[in-house]
C-alpha cells in the first residue's frame, strides 16, 4: 500500500485539469506540471520553469505539508540553488557527449527529476545522485563505437571513465567520484553496491523506463514490478503515481 495522504493532496481526489502541459518559455517544449510543482525542469532544453499555475491546495498551510508532499514546497534555500548550479554544468556536458542525440538527452533529464523526487524522502547525497542520475547512460555512444551495441555491459564499461573526466573537469573530489563512477559501472546490473545513492538512481531509472510501457498495467501488475524491481519506498511510490497520473493503472 502506498503513503497515506489528505484528501487535497490524494490524487484520487484530482481533477483532470489538475495536471496539465504549458510551453517551456525558454524553448517552447511541450511541459507537463502537477498542480502542486513548484517548478520541473525541461525534458528538452534541461532549464528549471516554475509552475505559472502552482495550487498547493492544504499545503499552503498544513504543518504536515512536508510528510505528504515528500518535500516543502514553500522552502526555496541555498542548497537548492547549489544543486540548481550543479545540475545545469552538468546538463550542458551531457548535452555536449550526445550531441544531437536528443532521445538520450531527455531521458537523462527525466531521470533526473524522478532521482530528485526520490532523494527527498531517501536522503543521500545531491551531487553525487545528480550526477550519477544525469550521466548513467553517457557510456552508450562509445559503447556503440567501440562495440557496435548499447548492451549493459558495454554501457557500463565506457560510461565510468567518460564520467571520471567530466567531474574531475568540474571540481568534484575524489571520493565523490568515484561513488559516481560506481553507480554508473553497475546501473543495469546493479553489481555489488547497495549504496542510498545507488537505490535512487535504479529506482529513478526503471520509473522512466516502466512508466513509458504503452500497455496498460493492471493493479496485481503492478504491485508484482514493484515488489520485484524498486529498492526505496518513494520508488514505489513515485511509479504508482506515475502510472496514476497517465491513466494507466
Amino acid at each position: 500500500m502506498g503513503a497515506i495522504q489528505c484528501p487535497g493532496q490524494d490524487m484520487r481526489f484530482w481533477k483532470p485539469e489538475d495536471i496539465f502541459e504549458a510551453p517551456c518559455p525558454h524553448c517552447g517544449a511541450r511541459m507537463e506540471f502537477w498542480k502542486d510543482d513548484v517548478r520541473r525542469r525541461c525534458k528538452s532544453c534541461g532549464e528549471m520553469v516554475r509552475n505559472a499555475r502552482l495550487d498547493l491546495g492544504c499545503a499552503k498551510w498544513c504543518k504536515h505539508a512536508k510528510e505528504c508532499l515528500g518535500y516543502d514546497p514553500k522552502s526555496m534555500n541555498a542548497d537548492e540553488q547549489r544543486h540548481d548550479s550543479t545540475a545545469d554544468q552538468l546538463i550542458a556536458a551531457v548535452k555536449k557527449e550526445f550531441g544531437a542525440d536528443q532521445k538520450r538527452i531527455t531521458h537523462a533529464l527525466q531521470v533526473l527529476e524522478r532521482a530528485e523526487e526520490i532523494m527527498r524522502d531517501e536522503g543521500g547525497q545531491p551531487r553525487v545522485v545528480i550526477a550519477a542520475a544525469l550521466l548513467h547512460d553517457i557510456g552508450i555512444h562509445e559503447a556503440e563505437r567501440k562495440h557496435g551495441s548499447s548492451a549493459p555491459e558495454y554501457q557500463e564499461a565506457e560510461g565510468p571513465p567518460i564520467v571520471r573526466r567530466i567531474l574531475e573537469q568540474r571540481g568534484f573530489d575524489e571520493k565523490a567520484i568515484e561513488e559516481v563512477c560506481r553507480i554508473v559501472g553497475s546501473h543495469h546490473t546493479g553489481g555489488e553496491i547497495d549504496t542510498v545513492e545507488f537505490r535512487i538512481i535504479w529506482d529513478a531509472d526503471h520509473i522512466v523506463n516502466l512508466s513509458q510501457q504503452a500497455e496498460p498495467w493492471d493493479p496485481e501488475q503492478v504491485e508484482q514490478t514493484i515488489e520485484k524491481v524498486f529498492r526505496t519506498r518513494m520508488g514505489k511510490e513515485t511509479f504508482r503515481k506515475a502510472l496514476q497520473a497517465r491513466g494507466r493503472a
